[in-house]
Formats: structure tokens, C-alpha cells, sequence
């Protein structure tokens, strides 16, 4: 029964059960022994090796420079370097804009993570901000992907461009951006094909993708938005990898957050990947998409309670 009571306990909870043993324990110094165990407690949380060594090495610090005396204090100064650690660039914006006619987004990762399903909540949430969005179908090689984009741009209201299943992706882009330039509409979210990195046609197929857009518009795509499964740990980290040699993301769309339990993943992709976080997926249902929120993602984190 000890034990199940352990796991219910939150990050913090564990975080300070192993640095603040006793009331003096601050006031000492972090052992050896202790920094290994808050390691490994942020590892199996999947933090990542360089983020957990990064944090770990600024709470020692800390401690020995007398700045962290409380659990309170401990608790801000985690806080505080994780946020630091998640936050954008100084010049990141949510969505980056195309400085006239629509700006393209185009959004890739492999099966299984949410991504065509990210895609209509993206839409559903610059449509409720007053955008003209269009929906592109270029998931052309995965049975049901086209059926599935235009059966949720029924459900919003909105356009859908497609083409047949198994046709060219780049052809239906094509088309997407020049539907996007013709209707003056505000965004154009292309759905490309969910890409394994052992699928190397597939991989060039995208490169192929990126080009015929900006060929189109020049300048375009305006975003390239990875989404990937914040559950999977480390093997999300290999996968933003895998794709960065084909396309420079511009911006992560984190799956499957539900809740806080493996929110460490979230941390491991922002330091690994160098890429900005702009979105997480926090449920099913189509509003569950939010704009991400460092800090107050490391509040939640590390919650009090």
C-alpha cells in the first residue's frame, strides 16, 4: 500500500522528499547520493539526459551559494530555471505570418501521433480567432487520411483541397496554395504524409513538397509545424532528429498531454531540438489545443499539491 501511495505523489512531491530529508538538509548541501536520485527521478520522467544534467547542476550550485533555504525557495528556483529553459526565442511568434497573402503552414511527423487530428484543431482554433482558414489533403499515401481531413473540415465549416489517394502530395499543395493566393484566404494547413525515417522515398517526397510551395509563393512555407507523441519519451526526440535533416521545423505541436505525468518529455524536446514549442495537445476533443505557455507549463509541472 506504501507503495501505490508513492506513485500518486507529483514531481515535486518526489523532487523535495529526496532534497529536503530534513529541515537542515538545504542548509548542508545536496549529497552525491541525493543529486543521483533527483537524476534519475527526472530521467524516468523524460526530461532527457541534458536537460535533467543542466537542472540538476543549477540547483547545486544554488544550494552551495546559500541562495535556497526553503522547500519554497527550491520550488521558485526550479520553476524559474525551467521556464527559462522551455521558452521561445525573443522574436518567436505563436504562428509566424506571411507579410501578405496566406500563410502556409505545413505540418509533418509520422502516424500515430495525432498529426491529422492536430491538424483540425489548429483550425478549429484560428477559425474561433476570426481566420479564413483552408485545409490541404497531401497525406495521399495513408488509406482514410483524405476521407478523415475532409470529413473534419465538414464538421468546421471549412474548405478542404484533395486529391485522389495514392496521388502526388506535392501536386495537391500546389493546388492548395493557389486556391489559399485565389480565395484570399488567411492560413492554408497542409496534412502531409506521416514519413518514416526508414521510408527514404517518402522523406524526399516531402523535400519535393517544401519546394513545389515555394515555388508557388516564394518564401513558403511560412511555418513547418513537427508534431510529435509527448508520451513516446526519447523516441520523439529521435524522430524531431530524423525530420530536421529533411525540413527545418519551425515549431512543435506536442501530442497526447493530458495530463502532467510524462510532461517531461515536453522539456526534452524544447532543449534537444532547439526548436519553440507553439502547441500541445491536452485532450480528444477538438477545442484541445492550446498555445504553449512555458511558464506556466513549469508551474504545472512542479505544482504544490
Amino acid at each position: 500500500m506504501a507503495r501505490l501511495g508513492e506513485k500518486k505523489l507529483g514531481l515535486w512531491q518526489r523532487l523535495k522528499r529526496l532534497a529536503l530529508t530534513d529541515v537542515g538538509a538545504l542548509a548542508r548541501g545536496l549529497k552525491a547520493d541525493d543529486l543521483e536520485q533527483m537524476e534519475r527521478l527526472l530521467i524516468e520522467a523524460d526530461f532527457g539526459v541534458p536537460a535533467t544534467l543542466d537542472l540538476v547542476e543549477f540547483l547545486e550550485a544554488e544550494v552551495r551559494k546559500g541562495t535556497l533555504k526553503t522547500d519554497v525557495s527550491l520550488r521558485d528556483a526550479v520553476v524559474d530555471r525551467l521556464g527559462m529553459m522551455l521558452a521561445p526565442p525573443t522574436d518567436h511568434a505563436e504562428l509566424l505570418r506571411a507579410a501578405s497573402g496566406p500563410t502556409i503552414v505545413l505540418i509533418v511527423g509520422v502516424n500515430g501521433v495525432g498529426k491529422t487530428t492536430s491538424v483540425a484543431k489548429l483550425a478549429h482554433l484560428l477559425t474561433q480567432r476570426g481566420d479564413r482558414v483552408l485545409l490541404a489533403a497531401a497525406d495521399t499515401y495513408r488509406a482514410g487520411a483524405v476521407a478523415q481531413l475532409e470529413t473534419w473540415a465538414t464538421r468546421l465549416g471549412i474548405d478542404c483541397v484533395s486529391g485522389t489517394s495514392g496521388g502526388d502530395p506535392a501536386a495537391v499543395a500546389y493546388d492548395a496554395v493557389e486556391a489559399g493566393i485565389a480565395r484570399k484566404m488567411d492560413v492554408v494547413l497542409i496534412d502531409t504524409a506521416g514519413r518514416l525515417h526508414t521510408q527514404d522515398g517518402l522523406m524526399a517526397e516531402l523535400g519535393k513538397v517544401v519546394r513545389v510551395i515555394d515555388k508557388k509563393l516564394p518564401g513558403a512555407p511560412h511555418e513547418v509545424l513537427l508534431v510529435l507523441d509527448g508520451t513516446v519519451g526519447q523516441n520523439a526526440v529521435q524522430q524531431g532528429k530524423l525530420f530536421s535533416k529533411v525540413v527545418s521545423p519551425t515549431g512543435l505541436i506536442v501530442t497526447k498531454l493530458d495530463g502532467t505525468a510524462r510532461g517531461g518529455a515536453v522539456v526534452a524536446l524544447r532543449r534537444e531540438l532547439e526548436v519553440p514549442i507553439k502547441f500541445v495537445g491536452t485532450g480528444e476533443a477538438v477545442g484541445d489545443l492550446a498555445p504553449f505557455d512555458a511558464r506556466a507549463w513549469a508551474e504545472e509541472l512542479f505544482a504544490d499539491g
